[in-house]
């Protein structure tokens, strides 16, 4: 067996175990903290990691995006992670971890990457409310590694969006309403995707409710399927489909996903994963675990389209 189907092969068995796998990295000795901190990124979506390479500056850009690089003869903007998050540091970024998000491919600046660490998503915590303020909302998860040191999950989707010079109302636009009720459930650990999950179910009139990770959505689940028994319903009366996130702390999306369909009282209730991990081998670890269908972040235009064919709306 080749090195590549091995590795597919190994992350393919890390489906529905909510297991994922981290890049650590750093960003420098930070002269407002005296610390080094340790942030991580999801595997799935580095491309490659390489020394950085000479970057172009490019007119107009966010203060912390650097320039643009050429890579294999398509255009790549960088950004600089450590003026993103405000880290003061004397430090150089000398790494770029080329990261795939929705298909489209960015450069982080960092100073350093350290190695990959292979976690169960039950010990990625949802970051305390000093953490999210400190770092204005970047961090979605964190956990503790055994020498102490305290890893933080960075929110690709808040740094990109918030790095981009184009307006999102535009996605919105030409989403027409629906006729019919309907209730959708989705859950994401990204505010950035929730408020843009948000704004395509308004825009299309849907009902809705929503949790931070898999294991809020998975209680939340649970309660909605008590009530309805008490009621003696079924629940796919009143709920109509889930719409969940992949990577999440505590539990990820394909975990959710297998106790969704292992669960009788969860029949005929359709599963809609929502992900910037749109790769291939990405969408056959959701079809692993039962997945009815798969849509890329983020594109409203056709998260709308797949909503209202799942949904099997007019």
């Amino acid at each position: 067996m080749s090195d590549l189907l091995k590795k597919i092969d190994a992350r393919t068995k890390l489906a529905g175990n909510n297991k994922l796998e981290i890049l650590l990295f750093s960003l420098g000795h930070d002269e407002r903290t005296k610390r080094k901190e340790v942030f991580g990124i999801n595997v799935f979506k580095v491309r490659e990691v390489m020394r950085a390479p000479e970057i172009t500056s490019a007119p107009e850009m966010p203060a912390s995006v650097e320039g643009m690089v050429s890579l294999r003869g398509s255009l790549v903007p960088v950004i600089d992670l450590a003026k993103y998050t405000g880290i003061v540091t004397n430090s150089k970024p000398e790494i770029m971890i080329v990261t795939e998000y929705n298909g489209k491919t960015q450069g982080f600046l960092v100073e350093a990457v350290d190695t990959i660490l292979r976690l169960d998503w039950s010990v990625m915590r949802v970051p305390p409310d000093m953490i999210t303020s400190r770092m204005a909302g970047l961090v979605t998860a964190v956990t503790e590694l055994e020498n102490g040191a305290l890893v933080m999950m960075v929110d690709v989707e808040k740094i990109l969006a918030e790095t981009s010079l184009s307006d999102d109302a535009h996605l919105f636009l030409n989403i027409e309403p629906v006729k019919e009720e309907r209730m959708v459930f989705f859950t994401d650990d990204s505010a950035v995707a929730r408020k843009q999950v948000q704004q395509t179910l308004e825009a299309m009139q849907l009902k809705y409710t929503s949790s931070i990770n898999g294991m809020r959505a998975w209680e939340e689940l649970q309660k909605m399927a008590a009530q309805a028994e008490l009621a003696g319903k079924q629940l796919n009366e009143t709920l109509h489909l889930v719409l969940t996130d992949v990577e999440m702390p505590e539990m990820d999306g394909y975990m959710l996903t297998k106790l969704i369909k292992t669960d009788p009282r969860f029949s005929g209730i359709p599963v809609l994963m929502h992900s910037s991990l749109s790769g291939n081998s990405n969408q056959k670890l959701g079809e692993s675990v039962g997945v009815d269908a798969y849509v890329s972040k983020f594109e409203a235009q056709k998260l709308a389209l797949k909503l209202r064919e799942m949904l099997k709306l007019h």
